[in-house]
């Protein structure tokens, strides 16, 4: 048992909602934000600057960044592909950055019009624009653990990715697990790999949970020592650009695995589960999520 602390990154108002079927209108959005600052939530991807024709469940960014949901409680996290997207977070007063980099050409291409090596290029060249206004810059690379196109993913090309995603200026490098495909053992050997290749650089982890192995990566990424890890409210999640992805690690199944362990989340488990409930009448849809569905343990005794 432990008492150490684990930060969770809220994704479920961006790579929760990207691939919906519903379309979410900017108050029922912002109501969203408002809701996981309510459980507890301090760091929340709010918004994500793509081309809303692309990505139409992402439009109204700006509209979202301009009403400052929570009040200043979190810190609200702008996604970025490419310079403009940059540009746009900067503009917007995003509190950190998010830039995508793909592990694959054929992803990347498909994803965000550009390789890896576009993107590090637009990325060592908006770095700085970043850092001089002391916006924290994080950099996710997708495609980490498998592409949808190309099958397993070099582990060596994924740390070069990251030790020049640091050497731009990046403070924390998170591996994402884009389609589900990761397992333990390769997630504890590609933790090991980020550090000798970044080692300034704090670690991350988004994993889906497409092949119900993402609470079993979390474990293996948290024995490995990291301390960061993305989830999504009600485990809603998915990429318009990968065939078959679907949703995220559920934020309430993951607190409630972390919590039974004692370590501390800062999340109110209840109102999660809460909120998985009202986000199902919002998408008028189920959510994946275990907890929405069985509730906590131990479950309190009526008289």
């Amino acid at each position: 048992m432990t008492s150490r602390p684990m930060t969770l990154v809220e994704v479920g108002p961006r790579d929760g909602l990207q691939n919906d079927p519903t379309l979410l209108d900017v108050p029922t959005k912002l109501e969203l934000i408002e809701r996981l600052v309510a459980c507890g939530a301090r760091r929340i991807e709010a918004v994500s600057f793509v081309n809303p024709a692309r990505v139409p469940q992402m439009a109204g960014a700006e509209e979202i960044m301009a009403a400052r949901p929570g009040a200043g409680a979190a810190a609200l996290i702008g996604l970025a592909l490419n310079a403009k997207g940059v540009e746009r977070a900067l503009a917007a007063g995003c509190d950190e950055i998010n830039f995508v980099v793909c592990a694959t050409d054929s992803f990347g291409v498909r994803n965000q019009g550009a390789t890896p090596a576009d993107s590090l290029k637009v990325l060592g060249e908006t770095a700085p624009l970043v850092l001089a206004k002391a916006v924290p810059l994080s950099v996710t690379i997708s495609v980490a653990f498998g592409c949808p196109f190309e099958g397993e993913v070099d582990a060596g090309a994924v740390a070069a990715i990251a030790a020049e995603a640091a050497a731009c200026g990046a403070d924390e490098i998170a591996l994402g697990d884009t389609i589900g495909v990761a397992d333990p053992w390769t997630v504890r050997d590609l933790t090991m790999r980020l550090r000798q290749a970044a080692p300034s650089a704090r670690l991350r982890m988004h994993f889906h949970n497409t092949r119900n192995t993402a609470l079993a990566n979390a474990f293996a990424a948290i024995e490995s020592g990291v301390d960061v890890l993305d989830s999504s409210v009600g485990g809603i999640g998915g990429c318009p650009f990968a065939p078959k992805a679907t949703g995220n690690v559920a934020t309430e199944d993951l607190v409630y695995m972390l919590e039974r362990a004692e370590f501390s989340t800062g999340l109110d488990l209840d109102r999660l589960i809460a909120t998985a409930h009202w986000l199902e009448g919002a998408l008028r849809h189920g959510v994946p999520s275990m907890l929405a569905k069985a509730g906590p343990f131990p479950t309190p005794r009526t008289v």
